[in-house]
């Protein structure tokens, strides 16, 4: 996925070189793992609830909720206030500077509709 350095400004999009070495089929496979590493595994979703532990085992504890809550309302497309999978990976791509500035054949390979 992407990284973030010690400057608070500098962003790393790793998505285009993950999707040359893994192919389209492989780096959505790795999408769709980390939406099953994030989502609360009952609703089948990324909630509010699910999010705000995941930030803790992934070392984000700084994170406040309302930047949980931005997180959330940025890519809930159907306003249910949770993510599911196809939102997810839809958030990924509009967030990827990589695959938006001109790597549309990637997601026409993968069939994403941006």
């Amino acid at each position: 996925m992407a990284a973030f350095h010690d400057d608070p400004f500098l962003f790393e999009d790793y998505f285009p070189s993950m999707i040359e070495r893994l192919g389209s089929d492989g780096f959505m496979g790795e999408l769709c793992n980390g939406f099953c590493l994030l989502m609360d595994v009952e609703k089948g979703l990324i909630t509010f609830e699910s999010l705000r532990r995941c930030t803790f085992l992934l070392g984000l504890n700084e994170m406040g909720d309302d930047e949980i809550v931005y997180m959330l309302r940025e890519g809930d497309l159907d306003g249910d206030g949770a993510l599911n999978q196809m939102e997810f990976c839809i958030l990924m791509f509009r967030l990827s500077p990589g695959l938006m500035d001109g790597s549309h054949r990637w997601m026409d390979e993968m069939g994403v509709l941006v």
